[in-house]
């Protein structure tokens, strides 16, 4: 198996008294789909954030592609090929479509120096339009964000996550809020995105039909510890996971 583009080694965080994290480790390989559920309060949140570099954890290492993370802001991490999205929308509510994923784009590419005296849109209108056709927004492009529906603000959301061609994307709740219709074509949009570009996704969610047909493997935390691993179908018959959504 090839080296994994993510690995979390041993991750503890506690807030006070409440160990939130309690020695959590998993790797993601390449062109993987990993859900990371659990009930209310199990770490899922928090682990996230340490990944991300916006919680110190107290012990334990994060690499990406074989390089540790810590302490690095969210542009250097964006630098090495590490999207999110979150579960409040980043949109510019009063920015066309068009204009958010180029901005998006903007944050990744050249220098300070460029951008202040290169083309308005740093070359990437061609690459918008594209990424706006792949998630099937091009009779959205010139609106307004904000004048969209939750469900397409969360496409556009996901758009402007992958205009710097991430390799590995956090996903921090993508069906929550979204109606079934938009969130079926939203899995269909990610599912082709991951096939076409080979692209990591790590998942956190709440819905389980969403994430069960979307992952390849799925990890579920309680208590801020791992207490089961495996596929969707592994992970449906697991009674200790049964128990611990059920309160058992």
């Amino acid at each position: 198996m090839s080296d994994p583009v993510l690995s979390i080694r041993n991750i503890e965080k506690s807030f006070g008294g409440i160990r939130a994290v309690r020695g959590v480790s998993f790797d993601v390989h390449k062109g993987e789909v990993l859900g990371l559920i659990g009930p209310n309060g199990s770490g899922k949140s928090t682990l996230f954030n340490c990944i991300l570099g916006q919680l110190a954890p107290d012990a334990g290492e994060v690499s990406v592609n074989g390089r540790s993370v810590a302490g690095m802001r969210a542009s250097q991490m964006n630098r090495l090929g590490v999207g999110r999205t979150f579960q409040q929308l980043s949109v510019f509510p009063k920015m066309s479509v068009l204009d958010n994923i180029i901005l998006a784009g903007q944050e990744h590419h050249g220098t300070m120096l460029s951008r202040l005296f290169g083309a308005p849109d740093a070359g990437l209108t061609g690459e918008a339009e594209r990424m706006i056709a792949f998630f099937r927004l091009t009779h959205l492009r010139d609106e307004l964000a904000g004048s969209l529906s939750y469900g397409q603000q969360k496409l556009v959301d996901a758009a402007m996550a992958f205009m710097a061609g991430p390799s590995l994307v956090l996903l921090d709740e993508p069906a929550g809020g979204v109606n079934l219709t938009m969130l079926s074509h939203f899995k269909e949009r990610l599912s082709a995105y991951n096939a076409e570009h080979g692209t990591t996704f790590v998942v956190i969610e709440h819905n389980m039909e969403f994430v069960m047909s979307l992952c390849t493997r799925i990890i579920v935390l309680a208590e801020g510890a791992v207490i089961a691993e495996g596929s969707p179908d592994e992970i449906r018959a697991n009674q200790t996971v049964i128990d611990a959504y059920l309160g058992g």
